[in-house]
């Protein structure tokens, strides 16, 4: 069975997602993880699909000629290092650029692996000052949690961190 990851991006349009998940089903693939998104009038997503060896190439194919819709497949090789512990941290501050690089870097440098980024603008209800919020979660070995715990908490005054931890 291979895994691919497919990305896409095109101007939305009404149908998609069923061109996207017809031409997967037709090629006996199973739709496994996805993030659909509608962005500034396009559509963006990332989808992993089990399919396969004997249809991967045809379902490639298929996917690549979808008229209007740019999307990039990659082979998929799981080999990440074994962690111990996952994170969802929610995030939130006032906005400014640069703070998802700060936070980010932080991750990376204390050993961490984001997963998932989610991440929204919105008016403060007295102040209307744009906040940043976001939902973060990274795989992480349990001897390097307290040290990002703690970077994390050091990114700025401003940045407040709940954290919920899992094994």
């Amino acid at each position: 069975m291979n895994h691919l990851v497919i990305s896409c991006i095109g101007p939305d349009r009404v149908g998609i997602v069923d061109t996207l998940s017809t031409i997967i089903s037709r090629h006996n693939g199973n739709w496994q993880v996805s993030s659909l998104h509608h962005l500034s009038n396009f559509f963006a997503g990332v989808i992993e699909v089990a399919v396969e060896k004997k249809n991967t190439e045809a379902l490639m194919a298929n996917l690549k000629s979808i008229a209007g819709l740019s999307c990039q497949i990659a082979l998929a090789e799981p080999n990440l290092a074994q962690v111990n512990t996952h994170l969802v941290l929610e995030l939130t501050a006032n906005d400014r650029a640069g703070i998802v690089q700060e936070i980010s870097s932080v991750i990376h440098h204390q050993g961490g692996n984001l997963i998932k980024l989610v991440s929204s603008q919105s008016s403060a209800p007295h102040t209307g000052q744009l906040m940043f919020k976001a939902t973060v979660q990274v795989a992480i070995k349990d001897d390097d949690l307290d040290d990002l715990i703690s970077a994390l908490e050091h990114i700025a005054d401003d940045l407040m961190v709940d954290i919920t931890t899992s094994s």
